[in-house]
């Protein structure tokens, strides 16, 4: 029984050995995991006058940034490369330079209130949607569990398909066509209030899979 990727589907032609009836059926099984991590990602910008003001103001933002994630024990910490664009004149603004630039990284749930209140206060920062990450040690037995679980699924598609079409014999699997992925739990960060920021409420990270599997009736 061949076991293909679903991305190669398209650019391979698989010859089905069947003598009896060809029948398909999708399965599909989620699987809810514990949180262990936090990734988040934020803008920077600075402007100014001109596009070297607007690069040094960044710069020195930046610097602050880069001090408190510090402080916050963030890993994986990524910095894009700077872009500048013009911001048309408008009453009663004269026309600015903006610089800006994305910050990612990776810290723990227990500093979410601590990277609210002490990075997303800074000036220039924008945060986007905190994600929730699963301990990646555990993710080969998250896949197994969902693998077993997704075939299940397709099998008893197929086998009450077998039955509503009055087919009584046993259904052999000859092809398995895998999909998958994760989905990170999400919460939007917002401008910080009186109520502490709690980890405990944020969507915890769900992975999921989902097959095809073509059966033989006989």
């Amino acid at each position: 029984m061949p076991l293909l990727p679903a991305a190669g589907l398209a650019q391979s032609q698989v010859q089905l050995a069947c003598s009896g009836t060809l029948l398909e059926a999708r399965g599909s099984a989620e699987l809810k995991r514990i949180t262990a991590n936090l990734r988040f990602s934020l803008a920077l910008e600075a402007e100014a006058a001109s596009s070297e003001a607007a690069l040094a103001s960044l710069q020195g933002r930046l610097a602050v940034v880069r001090t408190t994630l510090k402080n916050l024990q963030v890993v994986d910490l990524e910095v894009t490369s700077p872009t500048t664009w013009q911001r048309p004149a408008s009453r009663p603004s004269p026309e600015r330079v903006v610089a800006g630039l994305q910050v990612s990284g990776q810290l723990a749930p227990a500093r979410l209130q601590d990277l609210v209140r002490g990075v997303g206060g800074l000036p220039g920062v924008r945060l986007a949607p905190v994600a929730t990450e699963a301990d990646r040690p555990g993710d080969r037995a998250a896949r197994a569990t969902l693998l077993r679980a997704a075939y299940q699924d397709a099998l008893q598609q197929g086998l009450d398909l077998a039955g509503a079409m009055g087919l009584k014999g046993v259904l052999k699997p000859i092809e398995v066509l895998l999909e998958g992925g994760s989905r990170p739990g999400l919460k939007m960060v917002m401008a910080a209030e009186a109520a502490p920021f709690d980890p405990a409420e944020l969507a915890a990270p769900v992975d999921r899979l989902s097959l095809q599997v073509r059966f033989c009736a006989r």
